[in-house]
């Protein structure tokens, strides 16, 4: 049993994998709790698919992917802006155009035969080729993401529980959103090498959505989050080592996982809550 844990920590490519998949799981638990409670999942989703031809661009020229992925986050925001200035169109349709539009072409770009083999790598990620300056782009986004929304910690809150009555406390919420926004830009910059533009959110948000089951508390639910973003981490990287499966969709199945079984649990307490108070009423259950 001892061999089984260990062996796997003793290459250094799994450790280096899994600091960073731990440091991401930092930033899942903070700044993921408030991407839900803010309702801006959506908007994760739209950001790691917008970069793809930026990422595409990237590889053809040879370029580090972080800045393909910078340049591609930036034409995306530019194009949603622009895009929901449309009159009589919906925002949350311009987006869906702008990152449908951006996901085609990525895909059309990396079919091109000048495209070196590796589109799974830009989708899905490899978390197993992170390099130390991967290492220290994340640990970059942990401290200024921790420090960002220690800041914004009280408006966050009193945004989060009464967004009508923050402006008249001198709290704007659109900057609040802008700043969670720009965070989680910097977040998805950093878990592209490791999780690709398809599987970020799952990291991002995931642990986060399953805390929400959990609890309604901020406090508890980046605990949880961080829990569960950990727990998904360590699984996933020795599903990966031991099933010669691909790294990233690991822990992404390890977080779906999690939350299948969270919910689950929260389903069969909530049945047996109900039939122990229809019992003591006197009440007929099926």
């Amino acid at each position: 049993m001892t061999d089984w844990v260990v062996t796997p920590l003793e290459s250094e490519f799994v450790l280096r994998a899994l600091a960073e998949l731990l440091l991401l799981a930092l930033i899942a638990a903070t700044l993921g709790v408030w991407v839900v409670l803010r309702g801006m999942s959506y908007g994760a989703e739209s950001l790691a698919h917008g970069m793809l031809p930026g990422l595409v661009l990237a590889s053809l020229a040879g370029a580090p992917l972080v800045l393909g992925g910078a340049a591609g986050l930036a034409v995306a925001a530019l194009a949603v802006a622009f895009v929901g200035r449309v009159p009589r169109l919906d925002s949350d349709v311009a987006v869906s155009v702008v990152v449908s539009s951006l996901l085609g072409l990525g895909v059309l770009l990396a079919l091109s035969p000048r495209t070196p083999a590796g589109l799974g790598g830009l989708l899905f990620g490899d978390v197993l080729a992170v390099t130390d300056g991967d290492l220290r782009l994340t640990a970059g986004a942990v401290v200024l993401t921790a420090a960002a929304l220690w800041l914004a910690h009280g408006g966050l809150m009193v945004a989060g529980l009464d967004p009508h009555g923050a402006a008249a406390l001198g709290r704007s919420t659109r900057r609040l959103d802008a700043l969670l926004a720009v965070l989680l830009a910097l977040a998805t910059l950093a878990a592209v090498q490791a999780l690709g533009s398809l599987l970020v959110v799952a990291l991002l948000a995931g642990p986060a959505v399953t805390a929400r089951l959990v609890t309604r508390r901020v406090g508890p639910m980046m605990f949880v989050a961080a829990a569960v973003a950990v727990i998904a981490s360590v699984a996933g990287t020795y599903l990966s080592y031991y099933a010669q499966t691909a790294a990233g969709a690991s822990v992404a199945c390890a977080v779906a996982g999690l939350y299948a079984v969270v919910l689950a649990v929260r389903s069969a307490a909530y049945t047996a809550a109900r039939r122990g108070w229809a019992r003591a009423h006197g009440e007929v259950t099926a």
